[in-house]
């Protein structure tokens, strides 16, 4: 990274320093929007009767800042204006919040996206774009938008559904919420530790996390398979 870091400009560094301090000195606007949302969701019977478990969590600044310095680099190296200012980033960044609901099946997806879209407009958390789901293969793509959720091919081979809520607060931030399954929760954890926010430097490691994104889809389908099981029993 300190390489990456010294490629920037005067400029560019001096940028990537103001919009640092900026999300400390905002860092409470964000981490109260956090807490309301998790109180939001935690406290809905209909939504948490889908939901195995949930996890929170704000961008600590090193990792904002390897962030803000990879976008800044490909954005030059492109030929495009990087977009982020002082003024946007808490609104710009998605992820300087993030929320996750955990889930055992695919099929709960439907009833969470359901009551997830309730408690957001009771307690007036716009969302800025329909939910996606970011997924690999065909089976799940075609189950995702015959739940009416659109779809975007995921290159890392794994399948979430994210949503991006604004706050309700003056000074506007957003949040990002991805609601998967446990055995995707597994892949994406790996993942984080081994390739985020630079790729694995190990051959070997880039591959593996793949064959574990291919057996997780398998962990996945069978999961199902045993809850589709269970509910043709019970009829």
């Amino acid at each position: 990274m300190a390489k990456q870091k010294s490629r920037l400009t005067s400029d560019e560094r001096q940028l990537l320093k103001e919009l640092l301090v900026r999300y400390d000195d905002n860092r409470p606007i964000v981490e109260v929007m956090l807490k309301q949302l998790s109180n939001a969701i935690l406290g809905s019977p209909a939504l948490m009767a889908h939901v195995h478990s949930t996890k929170g969590r704000l961008k600590d600044t090193a990792h904002l800042e390897r962030k803000l310095q990879k976008k800044m680099l490909e954005a030059r190296e492109k030929g495009r204006k990087f977009l982020v200012t002082e003024a946007n980033l808490l609104y710009r960044i998605n992820d300087l919040a993030g929320f996750r609901i955990l889930h055992l099946h695919t099929q709960q997806i439907v009833a969470i996206d359901r009551e997830l879209r309730k408690v957001l407009n009771e307690y007036r958390f716009p969302l800025l774009e329909p939910p996606t789901a970011r997924t690999w293969d065909d089976e799940s793509r075609e189950f995702f938008r015959s739940a009416g959720i659109r779809t975007r091919t995921s290159p890392k081979m794994y399948t979430s559904v994210h949503y991006v809520v604004e706050s309700n607060s003056n000074t506007k931030a957003t949040c990002e919420i991805q609601v998967r399954t446990l055995a995707e929760e597994l892949w994406g954890e790996v993942d984080h530790t081994m390739n985020y926010p630079e790729a694995s430097p190990i051959p070997a490691c880039r591959e593996q996390i793949k064959v574990l994104a291919r057996v997780t889809s398998s962990c996945s389908r069978l999961v199902d398979s045993i809850f589709r099981s269970a509910a043709e029993d019970d009829q």
